[in-house]
């Protein structure tokens, strides 16, 4: 699903908003989180998951081309961890679908 698929089916859901205000709503939301997480803080939603930042430390890596060594710097990542409902949500549903 994407952001505009998001859009689509949240103003279908909701009549009284206009798809105008689905969209500012939709993306306030998600540059709060985007501006929580690049301040270093953790979000939980509960019964969806909880994203952080991990750091990833600097290392050497190797250029493919000429196989010379580089340093690669230190990374700071978003990271999902989806919580206990989501899981079982998306189990239960592909449990469901295999059989």
């Amino acid at each position: 699903m994407t952001r505009s698929d998001l859009v689509t089916r949240l103003a279908d859901r909701f009549a009284q908003l206009t798809q105008r205000d689905t969209e500012f709503a939709v993306r306030t939301m998600l540059d709060a989180m985007t501006d929580a997480l690049a301040r270093g803080h953790r979000i939980e939603i509960r019964g969806f998951g909880s994203f952080a930042v991990n750091r990833r430390p600097p290392r050497i890596g190797r250029n493919p081309r000429s196989g010379e060594q580089v340093t690669i710097p230190e990374k700071l990542v978003p990271h999902f961890k989806p919580g206990k409902a989501l899981r079982e949500a998306v189990d239960g549903r592909s449990a469901g679908a295999r059989e």
